[in-house]
């Protein structure tokens, strides 16, 4: 049996989960479980990083020991993955004995072949990112990262040799393109990270002793690196006092990391030049997602401006709050949470896509014929197209899957529910209904209705499971594997629909709102923005005279002595252009490179501080934020816009 092997990132217990980490964990859950009905044997690994200086000083202020703070918080997020319905195999506590002993013999091992060596460390430390950083990375005294204040620390250290590793790691990314996903994120870590040259990666504290001692020099506590990565291969028995157990050899190397883009670089370099100091195969691959945001920015606990998936829970059930993650965040890309959108995707395409499909079907065979499903007898018009699309979506949504397309993998989905609703109104069985002569054709019809509830089940079961089971109960299927998905007559004849209720109620939408409201819930409100008046009008002729295009990011860098200015280089579709852009206030060089934008290509070329600009990228500001206008979906860069 084909193995597959699936990883969320573990998570930091210093405060309880939001809805940004159940996004990364209900997506690991969705492509587990898509594996297993596919026939997979499947582990899906999960967990807890619980060491660290933040968790210390938390439990400190708390009166508590660090143990018994991170027990309750893990307890937390084990309820929350009940909650939200994950299936996950194995979670892991980075304080479990076995993962003690683990680390402590990698980082031994480390020591002893030479990649590890004791020096001192001075520079600036963020705690809650529990990350170091050099006088020319940090901003006005803050983390880069997260824009808190950092500290200043120096302390006896042991490194680890990141350099020595640095080629054979370019050459592995050279070897095996699919190892960082998307691309976008490749070319971040290898221009900005790689090429540049790696420095020496501090791995061990002394400043605080909430850690994995390191065993040949109790002064030092391992450091997150080596402790909260190892996770991988230690969940699995690597290190154990059993030697390299089962699990190890049965479904290492990984296939899939899933992880937030904000830890790709811990993933796609520290991570994999940990494994080859261990002469231990590496990863598949690393896919970064991106953020969910809310409010304009990331979800974050320190900033307050989190949503609280158990809320959402409490007020519309476990699946629509998966279904609006999975289908509503490009993978790969940012996505964007407010409680008003969740409310409307969840009407549109469950309450009146979905769900009135479900109610539609089934109260038309309880009417016409008792209940019991009629025999498909009266071939007729529209059923070729229906039954052509009901078989090619598995195939479609399998490609999808197999490249962590979740979004579009749902969307081959609801384009063929949204065909069945198309098929009621063409075929009318309420009219058929009225002559006894075209019951055989009514029969048909209603039983290709069923069918495609059939395929729908089946299909959304990976990423609804509690809906795909009402709908299966409802129509009576009697198998909705994805085998089962290989004929158009797998619902059984003579047998009788189940009626219940309606599976998704339509919400009010500004009641629910002010629901929410009254309970604290996090809302997303945004001042009126001032309407500048229109300009004078052009024709038609005016606007054609722009040539717009889209343009791929290849490379980003400031400009220098220009604090405002970025100088990018763009691809448009194997013309390369220079654009000199006023946006360096509001992005990092690194986050643009592999996006999408829309260029004026065909602007007068000027020099800007002495550099060459051939071009303007389109943007929208709101004074306090500048949004890049980019393309849905993936055109190929030089596309035309129009």
């Amino acid at each position: 049996m084909k193995t597959f092997y699936i990883t969320t990132p573990i998570y930091y217990p210093s405060a309880n989960l939001h809805i940004g980490n159940t996004y990364t964990t209900v997506a690991a859950d969705a492509l587990a479980r898509y594996k297993r009905k596919a026939g997979y044997d499947v582990m899906f690994l999960t967990g807890s990083d619980e060491h660290g200086q933040k968790i210390q000083r938390i439990a400190e202020e708390k009166g508590v020991k660090p143990i018994e703070y991170v027990d309750e918080i893990v307890a937390g997020i084990k309820d929350l993955w009940k909650l939200m319905n994950i299936s996950y195999d194995k979670f892991i506590r980075t304080t479990d004995d076995y993962h003690v002993e683990a680390v402590q013999k990698i980082f031994n091992k480390l020591y002893d072949q030479g990649d590890i060596y004791k020096d001192v460390y001075e520079g600036w430390y963020c705690t809650p990112d529990e990350a170091f950083w050099t006088d020319t990375q940090i901003v006005d005294g803050k983390c880069p990262d997260c824009g808190r204040p950092v500290e200043r620390a120096k302390e006896e250290a042991y490194f680890f040799k990141m350099s020595k590793y640095a080629d054979r790691l370019m050459q592995h990314i050279k070897d095996h393109p699919e190892f960082i996903q998307p691309e976008s994120r490749k070319n971040e870590m290898v221009n900005n990270f790689l090429k540049p040259g790696l420095t020496d990666l501090c791995v061990s504290r002394t400043s605080f002793d909430w850690g994995i001692p390191v065993s040949f020099d109790k002064e030092h506590v391992v450091y997150v690196w080596i402790d909260a990565l190892s996770n991988y291969i230690t969940a699995l028995g690597y290190g154990s006092e059993e030697g390299d157990g089962e699990l190890y050899k049965k479904y290492w190397p990984a296939d899939v990391h899933l992880i937030g883009k904000d830890i790709l670089r811990f993933h796609t370099i520290y991570w994999p030049i940990m494994l080859m100091a261990l002469d231990v195969e590496l990863p598949k691959q690393v896919f970064g997602h991106g953020w969910l945001l809310v409010d304009g920015g990331k979800m974050s606990k320190s900033k307050g401006n989190v949503v609280d998936p158990v809320i959402l829970v409490e007020h519309f059930g476990v699946d629509p709050v998966r279904y609006y993650l999975l289908r509503e965040i490009p993978f790969g890309s940012d996505g964007l949470f407010t409680n008003e959108t969740f409310i409307k995707k969840t009407n549109a395409d469950l309450a009146n896509d979905l769900g009135n499909l479900l109610s539609r079907t089934v109260a038309m065979v309880s009417k016409y014929f008792d209940g019991v499903i009629p025999e498909p007898s009266v071939p007729g018009d529209f059923d070729n197209e229906l039954i052509t699309l009901a078989m090619k979506t598995p195939v479609l949504v399998e490609e999808s899957i197999a490249d962590l397309r979740i979004p579009e993998a749902l969307g081959h989905i609801w384009t063929l529910i949204g065909r069945a609703n198309k098929y009621i109104d063409e075929t009318t069985p309420w009219i058929l209904a009225r002559d006894e002569e075209k019951k055989g054709r009514l029969g048909t019809v209603l039983y290709n209705l069923l069918e495609v509830l059939r395929f729908s089940a089946s299909l959304i079961e990976p990423f609804l499971p509690e809906t795909a089971e009402k709908v299966r109960e409802q129509i009576n299927a009697q198998d909705i594997s994805f085998g089962s998905l290989e004929s158009f007559e797998g619902t059984v004849v003579g047998s009788k629909v189940v009626p219940g209720a309606v599976i998704f109620p339509r919400i009010d939408v500004q009641k629910k709102l002010d629901e929410l409201a009254s309970l604290g819930a996090k809302e997303e409100v945004k001042p009126a923005v001032e309407v500048r008046p229109l300009t004078e009008e052009v024709t038609i002729e005016d606007f054609a005279k722009l040539d717009l295009r889209i343009a791929k990011i290849i490379s980003a860098e400031p400009v220098e002595g220009a604090k405002k200015l970025l100088k990018l280089k763009v691809d448009m579709g194997g013309v390369e252009k220079q654009v000199i852009s006023g946006i360096a206030q509001y992005h990092k060089p690194e986050s643009l490179i592999g996006k999408n934008i829309i260029l004026v290509a065909n602007l007068k070329p000027v020099k800007l501080r002495g550099e060459l600009s051939e071009g303007m990228i389109l943007a929208a500001s709101d004074d306090k934020n500048l949004y890049l206008v980019t393309s849905e979906g993936s055109p190929e860069p030089g596309t035309e816009v129009r």
